[in-house]
């Protein structure tokens, strides 16, 4: 019987975080899941020595048991494991020495909770359960027990794994809304944004993720939102600030001016005496609320009063001549 080193195949270190692992994970299921690789017998071996080694790292018990016992499998074995009812409690206690006996199986299997695992899920062509004779070793008894094996026979359904995605839109492709194909395991999947999205905001997209295995439910597929800034506006929540330069005689006496939005053109009041760094607000010109049709943030203009740049010296002394009757 051949050692198992889990961490080497899942590609990870021997001190990778449960994050890491169950990245790992994913990755090589979804590159060699059966529904992917049909038909291929070394893809499906693959997939079962990977999801074997899941099956031990992403739990802290069993991963801890491996990480003590594993490379000793022999005389692990030769103190009492195969045999039927052996307790690994009292091998502990012993230091790894003993040949105590097991306790109540409901007692292990309690530890483990009673979900379906691999175990039953890729069966047959390894040991007894479809796992190797290195795991039967290791965790056979105490695994078989902890698990509720489904009525009749039949093989149990499995969900699939989640996918996460990213893509990035215009802040114009973010106010009027979108679609995006998205390249999945050889499919295409499209996903309509709606009008209002925001920066890093996710989607989730239920059953486009790894199809089920079994018959199972497929997982999701989660889809983050990346928007680019703009060069004219910036954005904060559903609200849209801009800068708009206003020439000085339109400032003093009032008048308007020219703005252009994301809805168009609009001509917007100046008040007269209109100081530089005024902002005037526009109610609706903002961005979509997302999922919230006919509902729009505000546009808020801040104003910079713009010297003219064909003065005549004739305009300047006049304006010398008001600087003075004002002093």
């Amino acid at each position: 019987m051949q050692y198992k080193d889990y961490y080497k195949i899942l590609g990870v270190g021997r001190n990778a975080s449960q994050d890491e692992i169950k990245k790992a994970y994913r990755k090589l299921a979804v590159k060699y899941h059966p529904d992917k690789t049909e038909g291929d017998k070394k893809a499906e071996n693959k997939f079962k020595e990977i999801s074997e080694a899941y099956e031990v790292l992403k739990d802290p018990a069993k991963r801890k048991k491996y990480d003590r016992f594993g490379q000793n499998w022999k005389q692990y074995q030769e103190a009492g494991a195969g045999a039927g009812g052996f307790d690994f409690s009292d091998f502990m206690k012993q230091g790894g020495s003993g040949r105590g006996r097991g306790r109540d199986r409901q007692e292990q299997s309690s530890s483990y909770g009673d979900t379906f695992s691999f175990e039953e899920v890729f069966t047959g062509g390894r040991g007894r359960s479809g796992f190797s004779d290195f795991f039967e070793t290791l965790f056979g008894e105490e695994f078989r027990s902890a698990r509720a094996r489904p009525r009749g026979g039949s093989t149990a359904s499995m969900r699939g794994q989640d996918v996460t995605a990213e893509t990035t839109l215009t802040l114009e492709e973010a106010y009027y809304g979108t679609a995006r194909i998205i390249q999945m395991d050889g499919k295409k999947v499209r996903v309509n944004i709606k009008p209002g999205i925001r920066d890093n905001q996710t989607l989730r997209l239920p059953g486009k993720g790894v199809p089920g295995a079994g018959g199972g439910q497929a997982g999701d597929l989660y889809l983050k939102i990346n928007i680019t800034q703009h060069p004219v506006y910036k954005r904060d929540g559903d609200n849209l600030y801009m800068d708009v330069k206003v020439d000085l005689y339109t400032a003093v006496t009032g008048g308007k001016t020219e703005v252009e939005t994301l809805k168009g053109k609009v001509k917007v009041d100046i008040p007269k005496k209109t100081q530089s760094g005024k902002v005037l607000r526009l109610p609706k010109l903002g961005m979509p609320v997302h999922n919230k049709p006919g509902e729009y943030g505000d546009l808020y203009v801040k104003v910079h009063i713009q010297i003219p740049d064909d003065l005549t010296e004739e305009d300047v002394k006049k304006f010398e001549h008001l600087k003075k009757s004002k002093t």
